[in-house]
């Protein structure tokens, strides 16, 4: 059913909650992963600076695909860079790059209306995706 997985992970505590369900729908569909991360950067007094959380993204992503791996699934991971605010749509291209059948990702939880004033991640993530999205609260 699902045969390539894209999980979208951001280092939070309430994103960590994806990789467990994503690992058990990747054992029991046999799917193969793409772990997304997408790092928003800007420019401030000519440096770069890193909107992300505390963990590189390099070692974030490489502990999710430790995760998959240990559990036979075939996992890669997929890091970009983004200006602030173009999180969703970076998320849903790179699931349409590789094929995904299924993007997992995060919510933190909003109310709908709330997230729909704001326009979350998740919202845009759902409203933009070319296929199924599994929120997980």
């Amino acid at each position: 059913m699902f045969d390539k997985i894209a999980v979208a992970i951001d280092g939070s505590a309430e994103g960590g909650k994806t990789l467990p369900v994503a690992l058990e729908m990747a054992q029991r569909f046999g799917s193969a992963v793409t772990v997304i991360h997408i790092r928003e950067h800007t420019k401030y007094e000519g440096s770069d600076v890193d909107l992300g959380p505390a963990t590189p993204a390099d070692e974030l992503v490489g502990g999710a695909l430790d995760r998959f791996r240990s559990a036979g699934i075939e996992a890669r991971g997929e890091i970009r860079r983004v200006n602030p605010g173009n999180t969703p749509e970076q998320i849903v291209k790179v699931a349409a790059e590789v094929g995904a059948d299924l993007i997992v990702l995060g919510t933190r939880g909003m109310t709908e209306w709330r997230s729909m004033l704001l326009g979350g991640v998740a919202n845009k993530v759902v409203q933009h995706a070319h296929c199924p999205v599994l929120l997980v609260r």
